[in-house]
């Protein structure tokens, strides 16, 4: 591709970026979905290096995106755009390695089984975000997007029914302080990572309206 082409935008480099990015997000999910069944108290900090991975894996594509926007005299979508899904997308990963430390301070007696839905779910909203933001180069598939985020939002509003329902459970229930306090806080983090999601959503069908 000529130097010309570069600048007036045909580069799809910037697609390529922010599909890096999705994808990361969506890796990070899947680890912390594997790390889950295996992470206790007395594990090393090791356990939790594939996820730290990820994480820096995505920082990299992050910052690949700013650095070609600084160099890029016109893009194929707004620079503004670019800057805020790589930044949204950016925070799942983040999120996620949050939770993975947690993890490893869990007092005893605490049982990983009641966080299954919650990383189920947001799993499933990395996924949705992943193929919105896969259809963004066509530039043809806004009703698809439309109906894509429209799902984030059904898994977002099941999240915080879910959240309500498990800290009815906890508050009702006899579990050591420790735990209790502990869970909530997990339980927050892993509702926050479902909204980091359903942010990332929003700015994808921003765009698709803009460029439909």
């Amino acid at each position: 591709m000529s130097a010309l082409q570069r600048l007036f935008g045909r580069d799809t480099k910037f697609y390529d970026f922010i599909e890096a990015s999705a994808a990361a997000a969506k890796a990070s999910t899947a680890e912390l979905a594997l790390l889950v069944p295996k992470v206790t108290p007395d594990s090393p900090p090791e356990i939790l290096t594939e996820l730290a991975q990820c994480r820096r894996r995505h920082k990299r594509v992050s910052q690949e995106t700013t650095e070609a926007l600084c160099k890029t005299f016109v893009t194929p979508l707004e620079r503004e755009d670019i800057e805020d899904l790589s930044s949204a997308l950016y925070k799942i990963s983040k999120n996620v390695e949050k939770i993975g430390e947690r993890l490893t301070v869990a007092p005893p007696g605490m049982k990983k089984e009641t966080i299954a839905v919650q990383v189920e779910m947001l799993g499933k909203a990395a996924d949705v975000v992943q193929q919105m933001v896969g259809k963004l180069r066509a530039g043809r598939h806004g009703e698809e997007i439309k109906d894509e985020y429209e799902q984030l939002q059904t898994i977002e509003g099941d999240a915080d029914k879910l959240m309500n329902e498990l800290l009815r459970e906890l508050y009702r229930g006899d579990s050591d302080p420790r735990v209790v306090v502990f869970l909530k806080d997990l339980y927050e983090l892993l509702e926050k990572g479902i909204d980091r999601c359903r942010d990332a959503g929003y700015v994808v069908f921003h765009v698709a309206l803009k460029y439909s």
